[in-house]
């Protein structure tokens, strides 16, 4: 470390970078409750009305009153596929070559993926910081460290009142990153369930649209 830098700058700035991980962690932790539910109540009920409809016209209806929700907008990419590929002029297109089965499944399922990815964002950066954080804290206290021997040194005195301060101050910043990583952890892995079964629903959801899109006669 260069002689012109003072290691207590580098332990606050690592103090302070803990921080920020901190309030990103939490900021975090809200959103996605927040997001997590919404979602929910909003696939509740666009699942409850699309499943009550009487014919897949009806379904494509409801489209126009449900416009928040991963499910509904799987679904509106399924009705906009399907009306295309009853329009003659866009039938003719190379998207359209194919099993119409298979293809519309494609779809779907690059759409679900899409809304998968939504749900998910932000957790890499949940888990970077559960993972990351105590090593700052233990970097913050290394340094804490090599300082508080300096000063020990300095004043040429090695009893328990000299020594004990300056290493219990040190030893905070390994206290903090803990403290910060736990939430972190914790979130991240409530989270990634959430999203697990999220993803279910998804394709569940995928594969009824699949059946009543060939089987309904309306």
């Amino acid at each position: 470390m260069p002689q012109h830098i003072d290691p207590s700058i580098i332990v606050d700035a690592t103090l302070y970078i803990l921080l920020v991980f901190s309030i990103i962690t939490w900021v975090l932790i809200l959103f996605k409750i927040w997001q997590f539910a919404k979602t929910k109540q909003y696939n509740r009920d666009y699942s409850e009305a699309f499943w009550n409809a009487n014919d897949l016209q009806s379904a494509e209806q409801l489209t126009q009153n449900f416009q928040q929700g991963t499910k509904v907008k799987v679904a509106q990419i399924g009705f906009d596929w399907l009306k295309q590929l009853r329009d003659s002029e866009h039938a003719v297109r190379l998207k359209f070559r194919g099993s119409p089965r298979d293809l519309l499944e494609q779809v779907l399922q690059r759409q679900a993926q899409h809304e998968q990815n939504h749900i998910e964002s932000g957790l890499t950066l949940l888990a970077s910081i559960g993972s990351t954080a105590p090593f700052v804290g233990l970097f913050g206290t290394v340094l804490g460290i090599m300082h508080a021997m300096q000063q020990i040194s300095a004043s040429g005195s090695s009893s328990l009142e000299v020594v004990a301060g300056p290493i219990g101050d040190a030893l905070i910043a390994t206290a903090i990153g803990i403290a910060v990583a736990v939430p972190a952890v914790l979130a991240y892995n409530f989270f990634i369930r959430r999203a697990k079964l999220h993803r279910a629903a998804l394709e569940h959801f995928v594969e009824g649209f699949l059946h009543i899109a060939f089987t309904d006669k309306n």
